[in-house]
């Protein structure tokens, strides 16, 4: 992949948030421009309770990613080594394919403070 696309890829990004294996939340970022709202973080909390649930009586050891599709929102969840990291993505881009989300598995998170457009809440 290059570094056009892993740059382009972050641009669409609008906000992420991090969890740790179990589940529960770590980290929030959100623009700086735009709103400060994660409600869109309940429905991935929501989703990774369920997969916890599911995984209790059945196999699903090989989740690597879901997507979560809301009113006002495109959320990407992607099973990432020791934790899970959920993009929010504008509902109305598809960009969602195998480039995009080996790019986000891969993605750290951290690095968006260090970027202008984020903070972390």
């Amino acid at each position: 992949m290059t570094a056009l696309e892993e740059t382009s890829f972050e641009t669409y990004a609008l906000g992420a948030a991090t969890f740790d294996l179990s589940g529960l939340p770590k980290e929030y970022y959100t623009l700086v421009d735009g709103s400060k709202s994660i409600i869109w973080v309940q429905p991935i909390f929501q989703a990774l309770g369920l997969k916890s649930l599911l995984a209790a009586s059945l196999p699903v050891e090989n989740f690597t990613h879901a997507v979560i599709y809301g009113k006002d929102f495109t959320a990407v969840v992607i099973k990432q080594h020791g934790n899970y990291l959920a993009l929010l993505i504008d509902p109305q881009i598809e960009i969602i394919n195998d480039k995009f989300l080996h790019w986000a598995q891969c993605f750290n998170a951290t690095s968006l403070k260090d970027n202008p457009r984020f903070q972390v809440i």
